[in-house]
């Protein structure tokens, strides 16, 4: 069976679902990186500490924001630990570096502090907390390596204010990247998603150096490499309520070239899995 016919009979698209206990006992992480976010991040803070999940811990990651979203994150944090159990926590970085390079700060941090899954999600309410829940129980009822938030399966939305080119370029940038490393997922741009510890241990975040919308194409590739399932759940994917978009036109070409070098980067993986099969 080719690797392509494979990962066919791994990814599927799966309706959303609450977890039941236990399975909403257990400990997850939301790695949300931040830049100039002041406006959103205590509103996304209250959202996500009003779910259902006992064990939600949410880590910050903020790059040296000029507006204060660091020293802001700080004091949300001073008020949610007043508990027997921390449940927010604050990582500074000492300048902005890149979205990719956040997430892996951030997800290398949780998987030292031994939580069992991790979510990575933007702060800007472009991914509505909501779905979290209903991410985490398609995970676990698959036992899927990570569940995406979706816009691009049956039942996915995206904004209505966005432009028809917006639209266009969104669509044809994950088709080109999707035809080029011959993967099966629909959004393989999308940033909202929830990872077992295990995938992100076996991925070796280290060795991942990408930003942007390449990064989450890239741990999504090495992700079919690997072996694990990749399941996704349809979302509505709104615009941001507050701020300016983060996302150049440089990270955007980025986007449009490294899908090839990510095959270069990782054939020796690539042969290397193969083999085993």
């Amino acid at each position: 069976m080719s690797e392509q016919t494979e990962e066919r009979h791994r990814t599927a698209v799966v309706q959303p679902e609450s977890p039941p206990p236990p399975w909403s006992d257990v400990s997850l992480t939301v790695v949300v990186p931040t830049y100039n976010e002041a406006d959103n991040l205590p509103t996304l803070v209250d959202a996500l500490f009003a779910l259902p999940l006992p064990n939600l811990r949410v880590l910050v990651v903020d790059d040296e924001s000029p507006d204060g979203t660091g020293t802001l994150a700080e004091e949300l944090a001073i008020c949610h630990n007043d508990g027997p159990r921390p449940r927010m926590a604050v990582l500074h970085r000492g300048r902005k570096s890149g979205l990719g390079r956040a997430y892996v700060a951030g997800m290398t941090q949780a998987l030292g502090e031994g939580t069992e899954f991790v979510a990575q999600m933007d702060a800007d309410f472009s991914h509505c907390p909501d779905y979290l829940p209903r991410m985490l129980g398609v995970l676990l009822s698959t036992g899927a390596g990570v569940v995406v938030g979706s816009r691009y399966v049956e039942g996915g939305k995206l904004d209505r204010q966005w432009s028809w080119s917006r639209r266009i370029l969104s669509r044809w940038a994950n088709f080109y990247a999707r035809t080029i490393l011959s993967m099966r997922v629909r959004d393989i741009t999308a940033g909202f998603k929830i990872w077992r510890s295990e995938v992100l241990r076996a991925i070796n975040l280290k060795s991942i150096d990408s930003d942007g919308y390449v990064f989450q194409i890239e741990m999504n590739y090495l992700c079919k490499i690997l072996g694990y399932t990749i399941v996704e759940v349809p979302i509505d994917f709104m615009d941001r309520r507050r701020g300016r978009s983060k996302m150049s036109m440089a990270v955007k070409i980025e986007a449009a070239l490294q899908p090839f070098q990510l095959l270069w980067r990782h054939s020796r993986l690539r042969r290397s899995r193969a083999s085993e099969r």
